[in-house]
């Protein structure tokens, strides 16, 4: 059984001593405004060692300088909890500053509708985006099984009115995408939509997540994407039977008839 504890960390031990994320300005760019993120962890309401929290993050845009109109947010992050993402999400579209999101390798779930707060999205070359319905752990009755399936219901249609919101179409065709775990390279998530461009990477970045809790552990094992959105086909009707002559049916009865009585 695997240890729960290492959640997405893969072979990172929660003991490695995470440096808090930050917001870098280069000195070159300052002129310029321009902030640079890295959200290169798992999104964790616990933060530190676990990934990065809603208030480490907002922490990290409360201390952008006044003069920073461009915020570049670098991803390679395998997602985790839906509202830490949802307030990382809103906490970006709230910024006073433009939002250019850059996908260095990974942005699946959780990652893959922060994302979306960009005001331009760009996928590295040979990156990834995943999108999923919403996950959750139960324990109790049946009616509390019940109660957590539609929450999750809820919670997935939620998650699919951002992607609407980017990428058009519907909430019920993104559910669909995200009931089959969906998987896009970078060009698939153009076409779908979910990116504006793609970029070459100046300094490509390792994926070194544990993906096995997905039930694809990467695009190359995922299907695709462009058949994920389509409902599925209405079964073949059968063929309505031969209409009967009655006529002739009551001639046979008659002639059976007959036949018993003799005649």
């Amino acid at each position: 059984m695997k240890d729960l504890r290492y959640r997405f960390h893969g072979r990172i031990a929660p003991e490695s001593g995470r440096e808090p994320l930050k917001a870098f300005v280069q000195p070159s760019e300052a002129q310029d405004g321009v902030a640079t993120i890295r959200l290169y962890d798992p999104i964790d309401s616990w933060g530190g060692d676990w990934g990065v929290s809603a208030k480490e993050f907002a922490q990290a845009l409360d201390e952008l300088p006044d003069d920073v109109n461009e915020i570049r947010l670098h991803i390679n992050s395998p997602g985790g909890e839906v509202f830490e993402g949802i307030a990382i999400l809103n906490a970006l579209r709230n910024h006073r500053a433009k939002v250019t999101a850059v996908v260095d390798g990974l942005a699946a779930s959780a990652a893959s509708f922060i994302a979306m707060a960009g005001d331009e999205i760009v996928m590295g070359r040979n990156t990834q985006m995943m999108i999923h319905d919403a996950w959750g752990i139960c324990i109790g009755d049946a009616n509390d099984m019940r109660d957590l399936a539609g929450r999750l219901d809820h919670l997935s249609d939620n998650i699919a009115s951002i992607y609407t919101d980017k990428a058009g179409g519907t909430v019920e065709d993104w559910r669909t995408a995200m009931l089959a775990e969906t998987w896009y390279s970078a060009d698939e998530a153009v076409a779908a939509g979910l990116a504006d461009r793609v970029e070459q990477a100046q300094a490509p970045a390792e994926n070194r997540f544990d993906l096995s809790v997905f039930t694809y552990a990467g695009r190359d094992q995922a299907p695709d994407p462009t058949a994920a959105r389509q409902p599925a086909p209405e079964p073949t009707p059968e063929p309505a039977p031969e209409p009967v002559d009655d006529r002739l049916e009551i001639r046979h009865r008659m002639r059976l008839r007959k036949l018993r009585l003799g005649s």
